[in-house]
């Protein structure tokens, strides 16, 4: 294993905090990898999903929007969210889904915030159905 550190932290506690071989995650700019001795920098990050290896076997998580800081061959990633592929409920997301869309078809043109919120809630619904999907083999 390489000498890459990854730390996701969400408000609520540190979803994952260890030594890992690569780190692949969904920036506002596109989805960027990071091995070890990768150059520093700074990003935001959109709904998706966060990939990352350890010791050869890979880890998949749904991530809300926020921030990653690679620095000396660590990855901090800032998330509202992060969730373990394992722990989704793919009928609530699914769910969570069909309510963000049909909040987007009523409040189009009504409130720019409840417009940017509810279509940030659909984003995240898509990408925790992404990756419980996955994580299931579907």
């Amino acid at each position: 294993m390489g000498n890459l550190f990854l730390e996701v932290v969400t408000p609520e506690k540190v979803q994952v905090s260890q030594a890992v071989d690569m780190v692949v995650a969904p920036g506002s700019l596109g989805e960027f990898g990071v091995l070890e001795g990768h150059v520093p920098f700074l990003t935001g990050l959109i709904p998706g999903s966060l990939r990352y290896t350890a010791g050869g076997k890979p880890h998949l998580l749904a991530i809300s929007t926020g921030f990653v800081e690679v620095s000396e061959n660590k990855v901090t990633v800032l998330v509202d969210s992060a969730e373990r592929a394992e722990e989704i409920d793919l009928e609530r997301a699914r769910l969570a889904m069909e309510r963000a869309k049909e909040r987007l078809a009523k409040e189009r043109g009504v409130k720019d915030i409840d417009f940017l919120r509810a279509e940030l809630s659909l984003k995240r619904a898509i990408a925790r159905i992404k990756v419980g999907e996955a994580a299931r083999g579907k």
